[in-house]
């Protein structure tokens, strides 16, 4: 890209943060990224990028960055990624509707990919049905990742086998890891007493912040709520109401933009994605109406990059 092709994006990216109200406070370095897949996932991983946090528009074409290569069944849904303190990018994924495991892999640049592994958090229980939804985040007390999943153990909470879909009766479970070769045991992160997976958590500076998807069939929830902890590995409660209305909603992923959370959401049975936005946590306005995101995009995670970083992604879009 030559010199006077980074400024004009660069001036581009002022002008638009200026004139949008909506882009509170965001840090002129930085530009949000959206990490999605399409139908199935058997395509791999999908990128956007927003400057308002409203308009989402795709990455290299909307062509698959990595074509999934972990698991027995090589799909690549419900990407994750954050930036660790090593300046890598860490990807989690969900690699199978069935399989006990998830996929993990890094990049310097969101580019260039390591070796896909496969990392068995489940095998320990052989009656486990699935691990779904991964995410990741870094602990800056212990000084190391956790990766946390839902998973259904048949029999394992009894008194709520009958409240989800086709017997899944899901938990929150997490591991941890300083090097991504070696974890500890898989132990349980959140159980509300109720079947809930699509769990992901956000530090408002105060606290740890849970959004997760309710997803009892019966009494029919299928809504965003968020709970709260003092402490990364919980205990979370305070359990709010929905905070996403009459949506079946799953796959939230949130961000902060000054004084202002926006979650995003999968609309799964209306094949489009929704937001609900806030400045206290207690009281939500939907914002789905002034969201855009590329067509078909499906439960993803937002995180920052650079404006470095994207303006070499930018140049795959010639």
């Amino acid at each position: 890209m030559s010199r006077i092709s980074r400024i004009f994006i660069s001036l581009n990216i002022v002008v638009l943060l200026g004139n949008s109200v909506r882009a509170q406070q965001m840090d002129l370095n930085e530009v949000l990224f959206f990490c999605y897949f399409k139908g199935n996932g058997t395509d791999g991983l999908h990128l956007a990028y927003s400057i308002d946090g409203y308009k989402w528009t795709a990455l290299n074409h909307d062509s698959s960055f990595v074509k999934p290569k972990a698991g027995k069944d090589k799909l690549m849904r419900d990407p994750c990624i954050i930036k660790g303190p090593d300046g890598l990018f860490h990807m989690v994924w969900t690699v199978s509707w069935h399989e006990r495991s998830i996929g993990y892999a890094s990049s310097p640049d969101l580019i260039h990919w390591s070796d896909q592994q496969t990392i068995p958090v489940m095998e320990g229980e052989p009656d486990a049905r699935n691990c779904w939804a991964p995410e990741i985040i870094w602990d800056p007390k212990r000084q190391d990742y956790m990766i946390y999943w839902a998973t259904t153990i048949p029999e394992r909470f009894p008194e709520t086998d009958s409240t989800g879909d086709d017997g899944y009766n899901h938990r929150i479970y997490y591991t941890t890891t300083k090097d991504f070769l070696h974890f500890t045991k898989t132990s349980i992160l959140f159980n509300p007493g109720f079947d809930v997976i699509d769990a992901t958590i956000d530090n408002d500076g105060k606290r740890y912040v849970m959004f997760f998807k309710d997803e009892r069939l019966h009494p029919t929830k299928k809504n965003i709520r968020v709970a709260f902890s003092k402490n990364l590995l919980g205990l979370y409660d305070h359990i709010t109401k929905p905070i996403t209305g009459r949506y079946w909603a799953e796959g939230p992923t949130a961000i902060k933009m000054g004084r202002t959370w926006i979650v995003y959401f999968d609309k799964y049975r209306d094949h489009t994605m929704g937001a609900v936005k806030s400045t206290d946590m207690k009281h939500w306005t939907d914002v789905s109406g002034n969201v855009s995101f590329p067509e078909g995009s499906r439960h993803g995670t937002v995180f920052r990059v650079s404006r470095s970083e994207f303006l070499k992604l930018k140049e795959l879009d010639k």
